[in-house]
């Protein structure tokens, strides 16, 4: 750093010299010392300049690289997400090709195996649906002849076959018939017969409100207590006088009867009313039948509970006829037990085993 020139002195008398002596020594060592200062700052100043210069130079180059590798990330970044987008593009369409190469290959197996099927799986075939057919038939008829028959039936055909790989099929088959074979299945036919006769014995059944009537019937229609006795002339006459006087009689202390009634309706049922009362008894009893045909046994138990409730309240119970009835009701109910047909699995399972060829 230079120094600022020293103003220069006012102007006056010149003073004398001053001797050299020891005054003047220590004032020159003074200005040689500050010289010294002034130039080592400055020689530190140039060179602290020198090197922010330096560092100056070396940022911005360093800067500029920076910059430059900058612009080449993402350069290569654009150019590698191009790349990934096309080889996703190609990835998408070589999957399409593969599924497509797969199906084609399932459609041709398929053919192939169709085209290859031997006797033997032809005749796995052939049973499987027999089996289910006679199945659904047993279902609706309630009879386990179908089934029986179609299971008889393919035993032999695989006995005629004679191939080791159908021998399972051939087990499973004989535990089949001996399972169904003890199985117990509801009578059809014996219950439809059973509720026919019901319905025909309707007419016939006496209402609980005519049981007096139908007394003094009886005994007018009723024969002689001894069959040899000689009913001709004055002993016939007396015969039918004496009945008749029964009847009177009877009928007489019939007029006043004091008895319990528990059900009100079937002794304030009219007469007119009677004929629609078997008719509706006939109803439930034809719906019945129809229900045990279709196999239906839920519907068909109902209506003949309300049959039986009918006969109970509507009808004598004193009398044979609606006893007979009342039993030959139960009898029906009793023997309408819902039973599941039994299925053949164990055989369907083993063909399905050899149709798979495992």
């Amino acid at each position: 750093m230079s120094q600022a020139p020293e103003s220069a002195p006012a102007p006056g008398p010149v003073a004398a010299p001053t001797p050299v002596g020891s005054g003047g020594t220590p004032s020159r060592l003074l200005v040689y010392v500050l010289g010294g200062i002034a130039v080592a700052g400055l020689a530190s100043s140039t060179m602290l300049w020198q090197r922010l210069d330096t560092m100056q130079e070396a940022l911005a180059r360093q800067s500029q690289e920076a910059n430059t590798q900058a612009i080449e990330a993402r350069t290569l970044a654009r150019q590698a997400q191009e790349q990934v987008t096309e080889a996703s593009a190609r990835l998408a369409v070589q999957e399409a090709r593969v599924n497509e190469v797969a199906l084609q290959r399932g459609q041709l197996e398929e053919l192939m195996q169709s085209l290859s099927r031997s006797r033997d799986e032809n005749l796995v075939v052939d049973i499987e649906s027999s089996l289910r057919l006679a199945q659904q038939q047993a279902q609706l008829t309630g009879s386990l002849e179908p089934l029986v028959g179609a299971l008889k039936n393919a035993q032999q055909r695989i006995e005629r076959a004679a191939q080791p790989r159908l021998a399972p099929v051939q087990r499973a088959i004989g535990r089949d018939l001996e399972r169904i074979g003890s199985a117990s299945v509801a009578d059809t036919s014996g219950l439809l017969s059973r509720l026919d006769d019901l319905v025909r014995q309707v007419d016939e059944l006496p209402l609980a409100n005519a049981v007096a009537l139908a007394a003094s019937t009886r005994r007018l229609q009723a024969q002689p207590a001894d069959p040899e006795a000689d009913t001709s002339g004055q002993d016939a006459w007396w015969v039918w006088l004496q009945r008749v006087g029964q009847v009177v009689f009877d009928e007489a202390k019939g007029l006043v009867r004091l008895s319990r009634i528990d059900q009100p309706e079937a002794a304030l049922l009219a007469p007119d009313q009677a004929f629609f009362l078997r008719e509706n008894l006939k109803l439930k009893l034809l719906n019945a039948r129809m229900g045990v045909l279709a196999r239906q046994l839920d519907s068909a138990r109902t209506d003949l509970t309300a049959a039986t409730a009918a006969l109970n309240r509507y009808f004598d119970p004193a009398s044979r006829r609606t006893q007979s009835a009342a039993t030959v009701l139960q009898q029906v109910q009793a023997s309408m037990k819902v039973a599941e047909l039994p299925r053949p699995d164990e055989t369907l399972s083993a063909l399905a085993t050899a149709a798979a060829g495992r």
